[in-house]
């Protein structure tokens, strides 16, 4: 799975100004006024979104920001960071969903190529497109939990990865946390986005 690395809209006080009507700076000030980071990112978001009508991806980015200039990191000393997701309702059920991420021919097929994987607990991911990963927890036809550790990620990213059957569909939602910067975020979302477009297509055809 190849990444580009790239926001979708330029991260800065100009370009915010273009489409919220304030700079960073001037949310920073606002969100301090309405109670800070004490908030939660959540109720901020909430009333970015909703109450003033932001965007979602600059109210995202605003909240995200405002918790990097004012400090507010995780015990790891790092910013809680972006959490994208991804999603997609496939007409096949959970264990060949599944099995679509059991075996390096399986995903050679359709997430990139020359795949290394081992699927289990403690197993890892790796291929030729430089994807790396360690895998903490699988639980077939349900959930693989694992560390994203491409080389170029500011920092690992836990990611879920969930078949969550509807009938005779199923939808595999692939939930990213810890992303640091916008770039990261939206190079990521567009990426497994697109990966879980060619696994519908493989599995519908």
């Amino acid at each position: 799975m190849k990444i580009e690395r790239k926001s979708d809209h330029a991260v800065g006080d100009e370009s915010c100004k273009a489409a919220t009507g304030k700079t960073l700076g001037e949310w920073f000030k606002l969100i301090d006024a309405r109670g800070g980071a004490s908030l939660g990112r959540r109720d901020i978001g909430n009333w970015m979104a909703g109450e003033l009508k932001v965007d979602p991806w600059w109210a995202t980015t605003i909240n995200n920001e405002y918790e990097v200039a004012r400090n507010v990191v995780e015990k790891d000393g790092k910013p809680k960071g972006y959490t994208i997701c991804a999603t997609k309702s496939i007409k096949a059920d959970a264990d060949a969903c599944f099995a679509a991420f059991n075996g390096n021919a399986a995903l050679d097929r359709w997430f990139g190529p020359g795949h290394d994987v081992k699927l289990a607990d403690g197993g890892h991911w790796r291929n030729a497109d430089g994807n790396r990963a360690s895998i903490k927890k699988v639980n077939p036809g349900k959930n693989i939990r694992l560390i994203w550790e491409d080389e170029a990620l500011t920092m690992p990213a836990p990611i879920e990865i969930k078949f969550a059957p509807s009938g005779a569909k199923c939808t595999v939602m692939v939930t990213i946390d810890r992303l640091q910067t916008r770039a990261e975020a939206d190079g990521y979302r567009q990426a497994w986005g697109q990966a879980l477009d060619r696994l519908k297509a493989q599995l519908e055809a």
